[in-house]
């Protein structure tokens, strides 16, 4: 095929904030990454966009599997707050309260319930 590019797993995208390695970032609207090395401020840097990956939570709560999870950019952490935060995956371990991370799948994406 003539006008592919590329799979579309790992994007190299540039940040407007420095982001460490192993911790998402929030493109826009809709483009939520981890950075799989330091990425320094306004550089290009590597991105997992797919897949599954052990990422930050919010301590103070359990999550099941199955759960979306939703993006703190001021703690960069996931947690299940759907107000102002964007839905970044969903859970595929359970992870208890309190504890640090969580495993989840990148790019699964449901709506909200409505």
């Amino acid at each position: 095929m003539k006008n592919y590019v590329q799979r579309g797993d790992t994007l190299t995208l540039t940040p407007a904030a420095a982001v460490l390695s192993g911790v998402g970032y929030l493109f826009g609207a809709a483009v939520f990454g981890v950075a799989t090395n330091d990425v320094a401020i306004s550089t290009p840097g590597e991105f997992i966009t797919e897949g599954v990956v052990e990422i930050g939570k919010t301590s103070a709560l359990a999550i099941a599997v199955g759960d979306r999870v939703f993006w703190d950019a001021t703690n960069k952490v996931v947690n299940k707050t759907s107000t102002a935060q964007q839905c970044v995956g969903v859970a595929v371990a359970a992870a208890a309260n309190p504890s640090a991370t969580v495993l989840i799948k990148l790019g699964q994406y449901l709506p909200v319930a409505t």
